[in-house]
C-alpha cells in the first residue's frame, strides 16, 4: 500500500489533476476493505485547493488535518508523520488557501487579504467534499498551532459535520498567548543570564505589536529555550517526498509562506493572529474535544490552553499534557495525536453512513 500511495501520489504531482467537480462517491469507498489514495485540486472556495487523501481501507474514519503556520502544509513530509495512520483512518491533508499547492496553483493577488472568516468557509468546504467523497456523515477535524485556531473556527461554523476535535499546541487568545509567552521566554532567559535574549526580548517589548517582526524575534529565541527540554524530531522528518522536492515547490511554498505568515502578523500587528480569541465563538462544542498541549510550549503555553479547556462544554473531553514536547511536532507528539484519534473513533460515531 505504502508504494502504491507513493506511485499514485507522484503521478499526480506531476499531471497536477483536477479530482472531480462534484464530490462523487469514490469507487473504492463502495465496499469496505478497499484503500483509497488521491492527490489533486479541488474548486474550493472559488479557487484550486490542494487534498491528498490516503487510507488502506475506505471503512475506516476520515481525519481532516489543519496545518499550522499559517503558510506551513504538511503535505511534503506527511507520510513521514502520519504514514502508519492510513491504517487506521482514512488520513486528508488539505493546503490552505495561500499555501503550499494551493498557492502555487491559485497565487492571490498582493493586495487580496488572508481572513479567519473566508479560511473558515474553505475549510467547512473541504470537509464537506471530503465527507461526500468518502461517504461518511462525518469526519474528525485535527489542528495543531495557527490550525488549532483555525479549526475551531471550522467545527463550531459546522458542528454538524464532525464527529470529534483534536487540538495541539491550542493557539486561544493570540495576545494572551504572546503576553504569557513573552513573560515566560524572558524569565527563562533571565535565570540563564542569556544577555543576547534579555536584550532582544526587552527592546521588544511584551504585546500588543505593531511591527510583523516581533512574532519571528519571540519564536527564534522560544525555540532556543524549548530546545533544552524537548526530545527532538527523528531525523528527515521534514525533508521533502517525491514530487514535493522540486525547485518550483519550493519556491511555491516559501512564497506561500511569506505570504501566509505577513497576512497572519499584518503590516502593523492587524492581521488575522492578533484578532484571534476563540471565547468569541463560545465554548461550548457539539463533539467530543481532545486537547494535547507540550509541558515546555512557550509559543502557546499550557496554562492559558487549560485555562480555555477547563471552560468548554463538550460531550466527553480530555486534555493531556505531553511530556519533553514543546510547541513543534515530535514523535511523542505524533504518537499522543494517534492515541487521541483512536479514543475519538471508539467513543463516538466516527461518521459511518
Amino acid at each position: 500500500m505504502k508504494r502504491f500511495w507513493v506511485i499514485a501520489a507522484a503521478m499526480a504531482l506531476a499531471a497536477g489533476p483536477s479530482l472531480a467537480k462534484a464530490a462523487e462517491l469514490n469507487p473504492a469507498c463502495r465496499a469496505a476493505g478497499r484503500p483509497v489514495s488521491e492527490a489533486g485540486f479541488v474548486d474550493i472556495g472559488g479557487i484550486r485547493q490542494w487534498l491528498t487523501i490516503d487510507g488502506q481501507d475506505c471503512a475506516n474514519p476520515v481525519v481532516l488535518i489543519v496545518h499550522g503556520g499559517p503558510g506551513n502544509p504538511n503535505t511534503p513530509f506527511a507520510h513521514n508523520l502520519f504514514g502508519d495512520w492510513s491504517k487506521r483512518f482514512t488520513v486528508v491533508q488539505w493546503d490552505q488557501r495561500g499555501s503550499g499547492k494551493t498557492y502555487g496553483a491559485s497565487k492571490p493577488p498582493e493586495d487580496e487579504l488572508l481572513t479567519m472568516d473566508r479560511l473558515t468557509q474553505d475549510g467547512v468546504e473541504a470537509a464537506r467534499y471530503v465527507a461526500q467523497r468518502l461517504g461518511k456523515r462525518k469526519v474528525i477535524i485535527m489542528g495543531g498551532s495557527w490550525g488549532s485556531a483555525l479549526a475551531v473556527n471550522i467545527a463550531q461554523a459546522a458542528p454538524e459535520l464532525f464527529s470529534a476535535y483534536v487540538g495541539t499546541a491550542q493557539l486561544v487568545n493570540y495576545q494572551l498567548d504572546m503576553k504569557t509567552s513573552y513573560d515566560l521566554t524572558l524569565a527563562k532567559a533571565q535565570a540563564a543570564g542569556d544577555a543576547d535574549a534579555i536584550t532582544k526580548l526587552t527592546a521588544l517589548g511584551p504585546p500588543p505589536w505593531t511591527d510583523p517582526r516581533a512574532f519571528g524575534i519571540l519564536r527564534r529565541i522560544t525555540r532556543k529555550y524549548e530546545a533544552l527540554a524537548t526530545e527532538a524530531p527523528p531525523k528527515g522528518w521534514f525533508a521533502f517526498g517525491p514530487g514535493y522536492d522540486t525547485p518550483a515547490y519550493e519556491a511555491d511554498y516559501t512564497a506561500g509562506e511569506d505570504y501566509s505568515f505577513l497576512n497572519f502578523v499584518g503590516p502593523k500587528g492587524d492581521g488575522m493572529g492578533p484578532k484571534i480569541d476563540l471565547r468569541k465563538l463560545g465554548t461550548t462544542f457539539a463533539m467530543p474535544v481532545y486537547m494535547l498541549q507540550g509541558e515546555a510550549d512557550l509559543v502557546t503555553p499550557p496554562a492559558v490552553s487549560k485555562a480555555y479547556f477547563d471552560e468548554i462544554r463538550a460531550p466527553k473531553k480530555e486534555f493531556v499534557v505531553l511530556p519533553r514536547t514543546g510547541h513543534d511536532p515530535n514523535r511523542i507528539m505524533i504518537d499522543a495525536q494517534f492515541a487521541a484519534l483512536t479514543k475519538a473513533r471508539t467513543s463516538t460515531d466516527a461518521g459511518r453512513r
